[in-house]
C-alpha cells in the first residue's frame, strides 16, 4: 500500500470558520478517493491563524520560528496540497499570501494543488481564477482544473449542498489523480544540499584534476 501525505492550509480568521469547513470537506473527499485507489493517507491540517505572528516574524527577520518551520516542512514535503482562503476585497487575504511568500520559491514546483475559497457572495468566486490560481502558477505548482468556491447559500447546517458537494467531489478526484500518478514524496527539500559537485563549483566540469 502506497503511503501519501496531504497538507491542508486554511487561512480562515474566525472560529468557527467556513474556510476551515470547506478545507476539511475537500481533504476528506480527497483522502477517500486516494484510499479507494489503494493508498494509505495521512492528512495534516494547518490553521494559519495559529501561526500569524510567526509568519510576520519570518517576513521581518528572514528566519522561521521552530513551530512555523515544522509547518513549512509539512506543506512543502507533502504529496499534495489543498489551499483555502477567504476572499477579502476581491482577493486572497493577507495571511494566506504572507504564508506562501515565506516559502522558498522552488518548494512547490510540480506539486499538485487544489485551490478553494469562501466569501460572502458568489460574485467573489472569480478571485480564484484571477488571484489564487496565478499565484500558484508563479510557484510552478500543478493546480487542478476545478477550483471550489463556497458562498453562504452553499451550506445547509454545516453541510455542503448538492452543487457544492459535486464540485468538491470533482476537484478531489482531480487532485487524487495528480497525486496517484506521481511517486511518493520524500519530504521537504534540503536547503543546504549541494546541487553541483565540487569541480563544477570551481568552474571545471570535465573531471580533470584541479591544479
Amino acid at each position: 500500500m502506497t503511503r501519501r501525505t496531504l497538507a491542508v492550509v486554511s487561512a480562515g480568521l474566525s472560529q468557527p470558520s467556513s474556510t476551515r469547513l470547506l478545507a476539511d470537506q475537500l481533504a476528506a473527499a480527497t483522502r477517500d478517493e486516494l484510499v479507494r485507489r489503494g493508498s494509505e493517507v495521512q492528512v495534516h491540517v494547518v490553521d494559519l491563524r495559529e501561526y500569524a505572528h510567526d509568519v510576520v516574524n519570518n517576513m521581518l527577520t528572514g528566519f522561521a520560528p521552530a513551530a512555523l518551520r515544522e509547518v513549512i516542512d509539512t506543506v512543502t514535503g507533502a504529496d499534495g496540497l489543498i489551499a483555502v482562503t477567504p476572499i477579502f476585497s476581491a482577493s486572497y487575504n493577507g495571511l494566506f499570501k504572507s504564508f506562501f511568500d515565506v516559502l522558498d520559491s522552488e518548494s512547490l514546483v510540480d506539486r499538485p494543488v487544489l485551490i478553494g475559497a469562501t466569501g460572502g457572495t458568489a460574485r467573489h468566486s472569480l478571485a480564484l481564477e484571477h488571484a489564487v490560481r496565478p499565484m500558484f502558477a508563479y510557484l510552478r505548482s500543478v493546480v487542478v482544473p476545478t477550483a471550489v468556491f463556497a458562498a453562504p447559500e452553499d451550506w445547509s447546517d454545516g453541510t455542503a449542498d448538492g452543487a457544492l458537494r459535486g464540485r468538491i467531489r470533482r476537484a478531489a478526484g482531480e487532485l487524487a489523480d495528480q497525486i496517484d500518478h506521481r511517486p511518493p514524496a520524500t519530504g521537504p527539500a534540503d536547503p543546504f544540499a549541494l546541487t553541483t559537485d565540487f569541480l563544477q563549483m570551481l568552474g571545471r566540469g570535465d573531471g580533470a584534476p584541479v591544479s
